[in-house]
Formats: C-alpha cells, structure tokens, sequence
C-alpha cells in the first residue's frame, strides 16, 4: 500500500473539506484553462469563425472534465486513480492544424477521434512494454514535459501590450510578480496559504493587469456578452477523415502516450514515500482513459485531450494530491462547458499571468524528471540514452532550421522537444540493450583482494542494469562481508570463489559457489566476550551479519561444493 510523503498536505486517499475541495479544484482549472489557447488558435490560424472558437473550447471542456473524473476512479479497468487531470494536448497541435487546413473543423474531430482510439488499442499492450520504458527513459520525459513548456511560458511572460505605455516592460513585471507571489506563499506559508498559492498567484496577476491595461475594454465586453447557460453541442459539424493524415496522427498519439506515462510514474512516485518503480498495470489504465478522453473530444467537438503535467507538478508544490480534488476539477470543467460566459474568464487571462504560472508548476515537473532519472545507478549506456535523447530534444528548440528540410513523413517527431527527445530515448534504449545481460559471472580469488573486486564487479554491474543505488549498496556490503568471511577465516580450501549475480527488476540475486567449510548463518549473535578469542564465534559472528544484510538468505551442499544464496528485494 502507497506510503503517503511527509510532505503531502491532502494524500491519495484524503477527503478535504469541500469548501477546500472547491477552491482548489478551481485552482487547477486555472491552470487548465490555459491550454484553451490551442482550439482558440487552431480556429482563427484556419480562418474559422469565433462561434466555432467558442464552440471548440466549450467542447474541450467537456471532455477534459470527464476525462479527470475518469483518470480519478479508484477501482476497474479505466482510469489510474490518480489526481490526474486532463487539457488541451499540445502534441495534437501539428496534426490538428494539417487537418485543419486540408478538411476544416470536421477532418480535425474525425482524425482526433481516431487519435484516441489508437491510443486505447495501444493502451492494451502496455503492460508488456515495460522493458521499453526504463526510469531513465521515464523520468527523461518528464522532464522534457517542463522543458517544452519554457518556451511557450517565456513568450508569455514577457508579453506586453503595446498599446500601454505607462512602461515598457510592464508585461514581465506581472508576470515575475505573478510567479514572485505564488513561490513566496509556496516556500514561507503553510495551510490555506500554500493549498492557494497558485490561485492567489493568479488572481493577484489578474488585478494587477486590469489596474496596469493589460485587460482591455473589449476583453471585460466580450466576457458580458456570453450567455451564462448554452447547448453548444447542437452545433457538432461533424466527422470527416483523410488515410494521409494517419501517420502525423501516429506520431503525435505515439508522444502524447509517452507524455502520460511520465505524468502518471510522476504520480506513482509523489503519492508513495517508498516508490521504486513504475506499475505498468497502473499506466495501462491510465492510457486508456487518456484514450477514451480524445476519443470523446474528437465525437463531441473538442480538441485532442492529454493529462496535464502543469496540474501534477501545482499538485506537488502545493501538497494536495488526492482524488477527489480530480472530481471537483471535473465537475468544475462540465460545468465550465455549459456556461460560456464562466469559460470566457479564462479565456481572456493575461499572458503574463499565465506565462508565471506555467513557470511555477513546471519547476516541479523537471525536478521530479531528474529524481526519476537519478533513482537508478546509471552506466554509460544509459549515460548516452539520456544525455544524447536530452540534447535532440533542446535542439529541436535552440536550432530548428536543422529540422525543417526533412521528409513530411517524419517532421512531426521533430515538432516539440518532447517528441523528440521522447521518440530518440525510446529508439536508444532498445539499440543499447544489445548484448546486454541480465546476470553476470565472475572468479574471485580466495586471498584478501577479493573484497574489492567483489564490491567493483557488483556496482558494475548495477550500474549496467540501471538498478536502484541503494539496493546495490546493500548487496555490495553483504557480499563484502560474506566474501571476507570466507578468506579472512580461511573457508575455501581449494580454487576460488565463483560469484553469480542477476538482476529481474523485482529483486538482485547472488550465489557464491566454492570447495570448503560451509557458512554457518545463526539466528542471534555469540556473546561478546567470546568474539575476541574465539574464532568459531567470529565466524558465528559473520554469518549472523550477512543474514541482515539480505532479505533472503540459503546454504547448500552439493557435493564437494558449498552455495550461498542472496536476495535483495529491489
């Protein structure tokens, strides 16, 4: 059972009062309203209409808000369980606008409906994949999840309305005093305070741009013109679909999967103090929800739906990890969908604000990528699949006129960092599994230097199966001193120690074979007066050491030769 963190306010399985509930459910909406920027742009980059803007982004509301209510079921074959909203994916963005210019609104649905079907097809072969998706592969794309956004957030950040004058800079102003605010209330408050940093944050951005002009007339206009209850789906334009869009279509599923499996390890790994690895089964649920989402978002009218990194790392900062607050978001966003003028509040937020808060929730994104990362011993090998996959995906931001002569059929990989980097570290990690074992052999010597190179064989080799370091560590010092125990006292009458180690992700097994006494391993240790002159008790002594060093320990003969088995749970 999940082991809740110190330091979660509001764990997994907490119910905060619904007063509590609400304010941060509204908080994450906040958060999740600024992804309606996607359907918005797609609308008028295509010469739409604005009812077909309002239409879309009503739309997108109401899948995301079944989506998280979805993601948010604690029991049966949908959902992860996790607080793990949904938004607007940018990983559709590509193929949504070549659709879009080639069949209108209609081509965009049918293909996003067929996006979500792939990925709920795809979700059934996930838990066989696990060898695919390595925490160092896991924990790359979680990061690259917040390195994505830099871009995205720095733009807004530092926009600024020309039509103001007061300042030339007024716009990066509101938005450091934006993220000044939310960080402050994060680090030096507690309670209310830090559940509320991001929404106090926002909301005090928010003023400030209407004192400083940043919200201008038209905006305040546009928001009381939208009626307070509508049926915008009785305007579905219907399907429409194109066999040449399928393989952009693939790509971007194809990185929109691999963005949720970072985002639910994310939750794995924050809601268990004593998490080690990802529960494929787990992720496998959480696809198909993702799936079933777009699905639904491509039927009713919406755009391509994700889970939202952005919301799971304000969950971190904030400490409120639980469920229900992905109910409250959900009923929120359904609600939201059927009230224009409520969903017309967020669509004219001020970049700035929105850029200081991407900036504040993505912090926690990339540190928790890097925690990942750093989770397993990493040898060159996987050296090379992160540093290498890390340095495609900036380069797809620092330098993207080295991509743009490429064929059409490929270009979408290289559309966002994340896909990038994301498809490299995937490709990688399979080219340099090659020849890779999972069990190792080795002869050590039965003289004092054995303890050494057993230590260096062992850490070698965990460092080659990208094993936890602490498991290793543990095993390492039992294996030392099982290793010293038999040279030191003299137990290998003849030839040497032969050292077997395996590694099956669950566990680290070792077995030492050799010709001579058997170990004895006895319950509780010899009395201490009897440990400096008694030989017999030193050796009692070790053997009793090396039985709390593992989690599993057996001896057996087998003929003229002696085993020692140990396990360590990994």
């Amino acid at each position: 059972m999940p082991q809740k963190p110190a330091n979660v306010i509001f764990g997994l399985d907490d119910k905060p009062p619904l007063g509590t509930t609400a304010f941060l459910g509204f908080q994450h909406v906040c958060l999740v309203a600024i992804s309606l920027v996607f359907p918005a742009l797609l609308i008028y980059e295509t010469g739409g209409s604005p009812e077909q803007a309002d239409f879309m982004i009503d739309m997108s509301l109401l899948a995301g808000g079944l989506g998280a209510i979805l993601q948010s079921l604690p029991r049966g074959p949908v959902g992860c369980g996790y607080f793990c909203p949904q938004l607007c994916g940018p990983s559709f963005w590509a193929a949504s606008l070549a659709a879009a210019k080639l069949g209108g609104l209609p081509l965009v649905l049918g293909m996003t409906a067929v996006a979500g079907l792939i990925e709920s097809i795809f979700s059934r072969f996930m838990h066989k994949l696990r060898g695919l998706f390595p925490p160092e592969v896991i924990g790359l794309i979680v990061a690259l999840v917040g390195i994505t956004v830099i871009r995205t957030a720095m733009n807004s950040l530092t926009a600024s309305d020309p039509q103001a004058e007061a300042f030339a800079h007024h716009g990066l102003l509101i938005g450091l005093f934006t993220l000044g605010v939310m960080i402050a209330l994060n680090i030096w408050t507690k309670g209310n305070l830090r559940l509320f940093c991001s929404l106090i944050g926002m909301a005090a951005g928010y003023g400030l741009s209407i004192a400083s002009g940043l919200v201008h007339q038209e905006h305040m206009l546009h928001v009381g013109q939208q009626p307070w209850i509508d049926l915008p789906v009785l305007d579905h334009p219907g399907l429409a679909f194109d066999c040449s869009l399928i393989l952009p279509l693939v790509v971007a599923t194809l990185c929109s999967t691999l963005k949720t499996v970072g985002d639910i390890t994310t939750c794995q790994k924050i809601n268990d103090e004593q998490w080690k690895r990802p529960d494929m089964t787990n992720i496998k649920k959480g696809i198909l929800a993702d799936g079933l989402t777009c699905l639904t978002a491509g039927v009713v009218g919406g755009f391509g739906q994700s889970t939202s990194s952005s919301n799971i790392g304000l969950s971190i900062a904030t400490g409120a990890t639980s469920r229900v607050i992905g109910v409250a978001v959900g009923a929120i966003m359904i609600v939201m969908s059927l009230c224009p003028k409520l969903a017309a509040v967020f669509t004219v937020m001020p970049r700035p604000v929105m850029g200081g808060t991407l900036l504040f929730a993505m912090s926690f994104m990339v540190v928790a990528g890097v925690q990942i990362i750093t989770s397993r011993m990493l040898d060159s090998r996987k050296t090379f699949v992160v540093g290498l996959s890390l340095i495609i995906g900036l380069s797809v931001d620092i330098t993207p006129q080295v991509y743009e002569g490429l064929p059409e059929a490929i270009r979408p990989i290289f559309g966002s960092s994340l896909s990038a980097g994301a498809i490299c570290a995937v490709f990688l990690n399979l080219v340099f599994r090659l020849g890779l074992r999972k069990s190792a052999q080795t002869e050590l010597p039965a003289t004092a230097q054995a303890q050494g190179e057993a230590v260096a064989f062992l850490k070698r080799q965990g460092a080659a199966w990208g094993a936890r370091a602490e498991v290793i560590n543990r095993a390492a010092a039992g294996l030392s001193e099982l290793v010293e125990l038999l040279t030191l006292h003299g137990m290998v009458r003849q030839g040497g120690i032969d050292v077997q180690a395996s590694f099956d992700e669950l566990s680290v097994s070792l077995k030492l074979s050799y010709a001579g006494q058997a170990v004895e391993l006895p319950p509780a240790p010899p009395e201490a007066s009897t440990i400096l002159e008694d030989q017999l008790a030193q050796r009692r002594l070790g053997g009793f050491l090396i039985g709390k060093y593992a989690d599993q320990v057996e001896v057996a003969r087998r003929g003229e030769i002696n085993e020692v088995r140990l396990r360590w749970e990994h």
